[in-house]
C-alpha cells in the first residue's frame, strides 16, 4: 500500500445497501487514515448531508428506494462538489455514461481491488482539497471559471499543461474516456468551438463567446 495519510477532517461516505461492501470498505477506508461513513440506502445517505459535508462518496447504483442515478440527480441539482465514485455489480455502458454525465467521478465494476479502489480515493481526496479554494494551478481566474465543477477545474489544469486524455486519467485517477466526457463538459460550459478557442479562453481574460452572448442580449 501507498504512505499512509493522516485523519482526514471530512469523511469518506459509503452507500451501499450490500451490509459486506460496506464494512469491507469502512475497514479498508480506517487502515487508510481516513474517516468512513457508511449508509444503507440514498434516504439516509441524503439525510446525512444536510449537516455533513465528505470529502469523497462511494456510491452504489443498484440502491433499494432511491436508486444511485437518482441520488446523483439530486447531488447535481444541489451542485454537490466532492468526487463521487459510483460502483455496480453490472456492466452497464448507458448506466455508466448516464453516472458520469450527472457529475460522477469513475465507475467501477464490483468486484473491484482493494488497492484500485483506496488509490482512487486517495487521489480523488487530494485534488478535491487543493481545488476547494476554486483556482486552477498554474492558471490565472478567467471569466466562466465559475461554472466548472471542481473536477472540471482539476481536469483543465491537465489539459492547460499539454496532458493527453491518457496522461490526465493516469494523474487523476480517472479513465481517458471519463477525461473526454469532462473536456465535453468544459467546451459546452465556457463556448469554446475547438481545443485552441478553449486555450484562447482560459489563457486571457476575453470572456467567452456564449458569455458574451449573453451579455450583450443583457444589455
Amino acid at each position: 500500500m501507498g504512505q499512509m495519510l493522516p485523519i482526514w477532517d471530512a469523511p469518506v461516505a459509503i452507500v451501499d445497501d450490500d451490509t459486506s461492501v460496506r464494512d469491507a470498505l469502512s475497514l479498508l477506508l480506517k487502515i487508510e487514515g481516513f474517516a468512513p461513513e457508511a449508509f444503507a440506502d440514498g434516504e439516509s445517505f441524503l439525510g446525512w448531508l444536510q449537516s455533513s459535508t465528505p470529502c469523497c462518496v462511494i456510491l452504489d447504483l443498484q440502491l433499494p428506494g432511491r436508486s444511485g442515478l437518482a441520488v446523483l440527480r439530486q447531488l447535481s441539482d444541489i451542485h454537490f462538489a466532492p468526487p463521487v465514485f459510483v460502483i455496480s455489480g453490472q456492466s452497464d455502458v448507458a448506466m455508466a455514461v448516464e453516472a458520469m454525465k450527472l457529475g460522477a467521478l469513475d465507475f467501477l465494476e464490483k468486484p473491484f481491488s482493494a488497492g484500485a479502489m483506496i488509490e482512487r480515493v486517495r487521489e480523488a481526496a487530494l485534488f478535491y482539497r487543493r481545488s476547494a479554494a476554486g483556482h486552477i494551478d498554474g492558471l490565472a481566474d478567467f471569466p466562466g471559471i465559475e461554472l466548472l465543477t471542481r473536477r472540471e477545474r482539476d481536469v483543465l489544469g491537465q489539459v492547460a499543461h499539454g496532458a493527453s486524455n491518457k496522461e490526465a486519467g493516469r494523474r487523476l485517477g480517472i479513465s481517458p474516456r471519463t477525461i473526454e466526457v469532462h473536456r465535453a463538459r468544459i467546451m459546452d460550459k465556457l463556448g469554446a468551438r475547438n481545443a485552441a478557442d478553449l486555450m484562447r479562453i482560459v489563457l486571457s481574460n476575453a470572456p467567452a463567446p456564449a458569455m458574451a452572448r449573453q451579455f450583450v442580449r443583457a444589455v
